[in-house]
């Protein structure tokens, strides 16, 4: 009986975090879209990033980011990506922000839209202009490199 209750929480776990993941990837779809250019090199951007940031499979991985790609479409708002993003400890939240400058900047340029997005986002997920612009220069040196 005690293992059919562990059973429901590792699958309530579960889907816990696949809807983490799948809010987290949405939002860098959303930028990568913000260009209206939605690459290759921004897509495997992506899924490097989700990799780095959370311990899935690369085939877990591509579903959730197929389902995402579906979910950031049929959506008309952020809010909903940021919802709970915004809740998760400051360090995650840098990395996010970091992320979202390297698919930004993965073209090599930031257009008004790509800009704009990104002070919205750091005022929804509580980050500083000056924390977002440290990230952003250092991404910009690195391309330098």
């Amino acid at each position: 009986m005690i293992n059919f209750f562990n059973k429901e929480n590792d699958k309530k776990k579960t889907a816990n975090d696949n809807n983490q993941i799948m809010l987290t990837c949405c939002l860098f779809i959303h930028a990568a879209k913000m260009d209206e250019n939605y690459t290759k090199n921004e897509k495997n951007i992506i899924l490097k990033a989700l990799h780095s940031l959370y311990n899935k499979s690369n085939d877990e991985l591509e579903l959730i980011l197929k389902e995402s790609e579906k979910k950031e479409n049929d959506s008309n708002h952020i809010l909903e990506f940021t919802r709970e993003i915004k809740n998760y400890d400051k360090e995650f939240r840098l990395k996010i922000i970091k992320i979202l400058w390297q698919i930004i900047y993965s073209d090599n340029h930031s257009d008004m839209y790509e800009s704009n997005l990104m002070r919205r986002l750091n005022g929804l997920l509580y980050i500083t202009d000056k924390e977002s612009g440290e990230i952003k220069n250092s991404i910009l040196e690195s391309k330098k490199e």
